[in-house]
């Protein structure tokens, strides 16, 4: 399988929001797709991003970076990571990642967080070889 191409979405496309229909389902039963004005807001949005990863010029992933300033330092986040099932094992979730930790960095970022469910093995798996740490820390959830 060819290298993916990792991109920063700069507008919004037909393609994009169909490609999105589509991997949104596999990250999320419940999650309805998001709407082109909804993508808009993430690719305009001055602490989002918006990555996808491209073979043979389709969108096969997705990715959505956080970057946010608070008191102690500039943070991201690494949120609604997906690759597409038949894109699995390709390398194009370790080089997505790559490239969100890449622009985090850039943007000031002192430290990277994600969260994944224990029941995603090869993620999970990825995640630790990409250097992240689990933490001792409890997540909560409101709403």
């Amino acid at each position: 399988m060819p290298e993916p191409a990792i991109e920063i979405v700069r507008e919004v496309t037909p393609e994009l929001v169909e490609a999105m229909a589509g991997l949104l389902p596999q990250l999320s039963r419940s999650a309805p797709a998001p709407t082109a004005e909804e993508l808009a807001e993430i690719v305009d949005g001055d602490a989002t991003s918006l990555l996808v990863a491209l073979l043979d010029g389709r969108i096969v992933a997705s990715l959505t970076l956080v970057v946010f300033r608070i008191p102690t330092g500039v943070r991201a986040w690494i949120e609604d990571v997906v690759v597409d099932a038949s894109a699995r094992g390709a390398g194009v979730g370790e080089a997505l990642n790559r490239t969100a930790l890449a622009e985090a960095q850039r943007r000031g970022a002192r430290t990277v967080d994600l969260t994944s469910r224990p029941s995603r093995e090869a993620a999970n798996r990825l995640y630790q070889r990409l250097g992240f740490v689990a933490r001792d820390t409890n997540v909560y959830r409101w709403g």
